[in-house]
Parts: C-alpha cells; structure tokens; sequence
C-alpha cells in the first residue's frame, strides 16, 4: 500500500514539473540600450514576447494588429515632481495580405513584405535606430531615468475585437515597463 502510494505521488509530481516547465515565457524587454548619433537620441531594444493561438488567428485571417512601444525618460528633482523629458510612443501595424500570401510590417507609411508572422514580429522584438529626441533637449552629465514597454494597441483594432479584447486575455499583451538610466556626456575634441 505504501509502494502504490509513493508511485502515486512520484507520478503526481512529475506531471506537475513538467506542467510548470511547459509554461511559455513571459512577456518582457531583454534590454535597452540610449545610443547618441549625429546629435540625436536613439532607441536600441530587444523584446521577448510570444504571440497566443487567438491573436495569431486573427491575424492570420487578415486583420491588421498594432503594437505601440511607449517610451518615457524623466529627470529628477528634488523639489518637485520629476519632469518629464521625453515620451514618445511607436506603432506598428502587421497585417497578413491573402492575395500575395505576404505579411507587411509597418510604421506610419512605410511598410515592409515579410513572409511569415515570425519574420514581421522580429523587426519588433528588435527595435533599432528609433530616433527620440534632440540632443540639444538634454543636459549633458545629467543622470535621466527612462522606461519602455511594448503592448498590443487594441484601441487601433476593429470595434468587434475591440469588445472581444475587452473579454479575452488572449488580446492583451503587453510588457513590464524595463527601467534604464543613462547620461549624456559631451568628450572634447582632442587635437
């Protein structure tokens, strides 16, 4: 009897490891990264986020989905609120055209042909050269303190999946916002 109990247990277990381990990985930014180039600010980051079986349904049946990256970078005071420096937000639409069997990704007017879902989604979980503010607009050796997150925009979505966005968990994706500091600094040219 205790044998069938133990095996009972061991079995148990076993199932419930293998349920945790199966689990899919959260959504999140890995990293971000302030580059200074031709006197702007820059926005390099790289995000980690799966899609559901729902959202790649719809996608897949031609309606277009629109993530937003929102950006903030404050700086800080000690005798006020913190002021807010920058924020901007980034919105890609991906929509899947069945006529050309192509996938297109885009922000604003530009939009480029990519061949499955995977291959648009990685121009976003791959952020590079994001242009956000003049350089002229910070203090040099000033400490800012910024954070970023990615979601998916349901508010652009059809009205009908907007109410089934209401409804459904599978509609909300979206990030932790990931906070990072950095400071711009100015080297004197040297002769």
């Amino acid at each position: 009897m205790l044998r069938l109990l133990l095996s009972v247990f061991l079995c148990l277990s076993l199932v419930a490891v293998v349920e945790t381990s199966a689990q899919p990985q959260a959504e999140r930014v890995a990293r971000v990264e302030p580059i200074v180039r031709e006197g702007k600010l820059y926005i390099d980051a790289d995000i980690e986020f799966a899609v559901s079986g729902d959202l790649r349904n719809a996608a897949q049946k031609g309606v277009p989905i629109y993530f937003t990256a929102d950006l903030e970078v404050v700086s800080k005071r000690w005798w006020w609120f913190d002021k807010t420096v920058i924020s901007e937000q980034k919105t890609w639409r991906v929509v899947y055209n069945a006529l050309t069997r192509q996938w297109r990704v885009g922000s604003g007017d530009l939009s480029l042909p990519e061949s499955s879902l995977d291959d648009a989604l990685s121009l976003l979980r791959n952020i590079r050269g994001w242009a956000v503010a003049d350089i002229k607009d910070l203090e040099t050796d000033e400490l800012y303190e910024g954070k970023l997150r990615l979601r998916l925009n349901t508010s652009l979505l059809a009205r009908p999946f907007q109410v089934d966005a209401f409804n459904s968990s599978a509609w909300s994706l979206a990030t932790p916002w990931k906070n990072f500091t950095f400071s711009i600094s100015l080297d004197e040219p040297r002769p």
